[in-house]
Order: C-alpha cells, then structure tokens, then sequence
C-alpha cells in the first residue's frame, strides 16, 4: 500500500494548492504597468490580455471542470499544477505581448483544470462542517494578496525583477504536485468510457439538489468577482496614474489592502451570528465600493485603501456564504461539477464586465470608467441582497415558521385589497 497523508495533512496540501493557484493568478498584475512602459501597449491591449486568460480558463471548465468527479481530485490536481509550472516558465521567458498572451492562456487551462477538482477536495477531508467553505472562501483572497504583494516587492527592489516571482511560483507549483501525490482521496466508483466522453463535451451545470441555492446566490457572486476582475485588470494603472503611485511594492499593497480582508476575515466569521453574515457581507460589499468611489473622486489614495479594505471583507464574507449555501446542498458526487459551474459564473463576472471597463477606459477616461463600474457593482449587490431576502422567506415557509407565513399571508392580503 502507497503511503497517504492523514487527512488534516491533506486538507492543509488541498488548502495551499487553492492559495497557490490564486498566487499565480495575481502575481502578473503589478508587473503589467511595467510591460506597458518596455512593450508600449494600451490599456484595451491590457484587458485583453487579462481576459484570455479567463476566456481559457472558462473553456477548460466547460470542458474537463467535472472530469474530477469520474477520473478523482488527485490526478487533475497533479496534472494542472504541472501546467501551471509551465506556465510560469512562459511568463519568467516572456520577450512581448505575444509571450504574454500565451502564458495567461497556458495558466487559464490549467486553473480551469485544477478549480473544480481542489475545491472538491477541501470539501472531501474538511474536518468539520463548513471548515472546508471558510477555506475555499479564504484561499483566493489571501493567495491573490500574497501573489500581489510578492511580485510587486520583487519588482521594486529584487534582481531579475520580472522573472524572479515566476520561477518562485514555478517552484511552489512542482512542490504541491509531488505533496498532492500522497493526499488521500474518497473512494469512488469506476466511471466507464461513455461516463467520461459525457463529462468532457462543453456543458455546465449544477447537481440537482443544489440548483435553487446557486440561482439564489448568482447576483451575489456575480457582484463580488466583478469587483474583484476590477482591481485585478485596472487597479495596477488606476494606483499608478490616478494616486501618482510609482512604487510597485506600493502597488502590490494597495492591492493586497482589497485581497487580504477578504480572506483573513474568514477566519474570525465564527464570531459573527450566522443570520448575521450574509448582511455584513452585502453591506461591506456595497459600502466598501461607495467609500472607494469617493477615494477616485477626492484623488485620495488613503480613502480609497480604506474603501478596498472594507470591500475586501464583503467580497470574502459574501463568497464564503455562497460556498457554504451551495456546498451544503450539493452531494459528494456532484461537487467537482457544481463548483465548475460556480467558478464558470465567477469568472464570467470576473472577465466580461473588466474588458468592458477597459474599452471605456480608452474612449472616457479612467476615472469616469472607475465611477460607473462602481455604481453597478452597487447596484448589483441590491438586487443581491433582494433576491436573498426573499429565498429567505421562502425558506422559512417551506420550514413552517409561523411568523414569516403570518407575514407572507399579511403582504398577500394587502396585495389583494389594493386589486
């Protein structure tokens, strides 16, 4: 018999492999001000090479995201950090804008390949109830703050300042696979050949019993990973030209103050009622954005870290909650498919709305850009927190709670009179 990890050692590997993977993800944004000024591209070129990342990495999730629930967590995982590896390799031998390119299509392959199948894992060997939703929740706002942080420090003061941060990732990447090797994994059933072709034609879906808790928490991860592809594909150019801010460790900080709450508050969440959580994540969410608007209006670099800050924490409060929500109701079988069809939507807000703001960026300015894409995102985290309100309600009726159905039967009798 092979040797396996124990499983709180294998959940602490799945948990750093997630926090790796979103590492990476970030570690080229404080770089790009850098290939803008070597390369002489526009911002639009920017957004484009921050989308085709996403646009591979939904690709792969449309195509093989589910194919860990057929072939196991363990060789996915293994299989997509080994091409995150390579990917690395493309960024740190980058020459230009196609180099580029094609390296954020390489590392979206491989995140596609790898999201479904990590995000099972945790699931799989959490320790306790919800451990595992508080670290797939936490581990891409810490991993997209320390990527941030990491390269932008290594930009501004270390030798080899853009290809240093990639052949640490590299290293960082071979290690987890070969600790993966050894993680244990659930039993499953063999699937047959006809089971896998099905899995790999282009689909997305959701396990049945999860399907009305994913379409009710839709508007909220929509509004927190728009958010987050904001600062991810603009942020960099908006600390730089609007704020004045030369330094790129400085960079990298501004957009670790967004990242890191949205991770490191998941750890103190037990403290907050649980009836409690979801209106601390909308309101963090919504007055966050407001605070930081202000910040872009007054020029004020240090209310707009303040309003990143408290952005940070709704983005990882509200994530969390929809992991938790959608993770409760869905079957072991039908993890690895129902997380791909959350990271499909997740990246799709993530993505499209970010080029959209990067061609206005060209015709109207950053600013005014910046200003317009908060005011959605705002409005976005309403119709959420609607929406939320009312599946609530709906909840406690089904559950026979007598003062929500006295309330429910008021409202139609007043519904009914004003006919």
């Amino acid at each position: 018999m092979s040797y396996r990890l124990s499983r709180p050692v294998g959940f602490a590997v799945a948990g750093l492999a997630m926090t790796g993977l979103m590492a990476g993800a970030a570690a080229p944004s404080p770089l790009y001000p850098v290939y803008q000024h070597l390369w002489g591209f526009s911002p639009f070129t920017l957004t484009v090479v921050f989308a085709v990342y996403v646009v591979a990495l939904l690709a792969t999730l449309l195509t093989i995201g589910s194919l860990a629930d057929h072939v196991g967590r363990r060789p996915m995982l293994i299989g997509g950090l080994v091409l995150l590896a390579v990917a690395m390799v493309v960024f740190a031998t980058a020459s230009g804008v196609p180099g580029l390119l094609f390296a954020r299509i390489v590392q979206g392959v491989a995140t596609g390949a790898i999201t479904g199948a990590v995000s099972a894992l945790i699931l799989d060997l959490q320790p306790g109830a919800h451990v595992g939703s508080v670290v797939t929740g936490a581990a891409p706002g810490i991993g997209l703050a320390l990527g941030a942080a990491l390269a932008g420090a290594l930009v501004q003061h270390a030798p080899a300042p853009r290809e240093l941060v990639f052949w640490l990732m590299l290293a960082c990447y071979l290690v987890l696979a070969v600790a993966v090797f050894f993680v244990p994994e659930q039993p499953r059933a063999r699937s047959d050949r006809a089971a896998i072709r099905s899995a790999l034609r282009p689909s997305v879906g959701v396990a049945d019993p999860a399907r009305a808790t994913f379409v009710a928490w839709a508007p909220a991860l929509t509004a927190t990973w728009a958010l987050g592809g904001l600062y991810l594909s603009l942020g960099s150019s908006a600390v730089a030209r609007l704020f004045g801010v030369t330094d790129h460790f400085l960079v990298g900080l501004v957009l670790l103050s967004f990242f890191a709450p949205a991770g490191v508050v998941l750890f103190v969440i037990h403290y907050v009622p649980q009836a409690s959580r979801r209106t601390l994540g909308f309101a963090s969410l919504a007055g966050g954005v407001v605070v930081t608007l202000i910040g872009v209006l007054a020029s004020s670099a240090a209310v707009y870290v303040l309003g990143s800050i408290i952005a940070g924490v709704g983005f990882g409060v509200t994530f969390q909650a929809a992991v938790a929500a959608v993770g409760s109701v869905t079957p072991a079988t039908g993890r690895a498919q129902t997380f791909a069809a959350t990271y499909v939507l997740g990246y799709t807000a993530f993505s499209i709305p970010a080029v959209v703001a990067g061609l206005a960026a060209q015709d109207w300015g950053l600013r005014p850009t910046l200003l317009g894409y908060g005011v959605l995102d705002v409005a976005l985290v309403a119709v959420a927190a609607v929406l939320a309100v009312r599946a609530s309600r709906r909840a406690a009726v089904v559950a026979g709670d007598p003062r929500v159905m006295a309330t429910v039967g008021a409202e139609a009798d007043n519904c009914c009179h004003g006919v």
